[in-house]
């Protein structure tokens, strides 16, 4: 079995963290075996600011969470108001098409079934209801 020079760093790299480890470890049990407590050591850095570095860190969170709602809000608007118009502007050219005589020829009557007549009947009367109301609160 032939080890790459890749196995020989990764291999040494192991055995040194696993190394520093136990030295890590048997600092401890020393200190504990002469019967020094965990409390007694000194911290190597101290943050004495931590409720500003706090404050300031949710200041931004909020600042740039605001921020990107209404760039994502914005964006929705602006693409849907694009596709609707987009929408409009195809529907009024196939009508065109057809109202010129292009694709009468090939098109025939086709009988609509009565459940989907009777939804789209449904769907009308309900678009009317939603346009008095709107003209009634326009006019109060």
């Amino acid at each position: 079995m032939i080890l790459s020079n890749h196995m020989y760093i990764l291999l040494i790299l192991f055995f040194m963290s696993l190394l520093g480890i136990i030295i890590m470890i048997g600092r401890k049990l020393v200190l504990l075996q002469n019967g020094q407590t965990m409390s007694q050591e000194k911290v190597l850095f101290e943050v004495p600011y931590i409720k500003e570095i706090k404050y300031i860190i949710i200041k931004n969170i909020r600042k740039y969470g605001h921020i990107s709602l209404v760039t994502t809000l914005r964006f929705y608007i602006r693409s849907s108001n694009l596709l609707k118009n987009k929408y409009e502007k195809i529907k009024i050219k196939i009508k065109n098409v057809t109202r010129n005589g292009l694709y009468n020829d090939s098109l025939e009557k086709v009988e609509v079934s009565k459940f989907l007549k009777m939804i789209s009947d449904y769907k009308h009367k309900i678009r009317e209801i939603k346009h008095k109301i709107h003209e009634e609160e326009k006019n109060s």
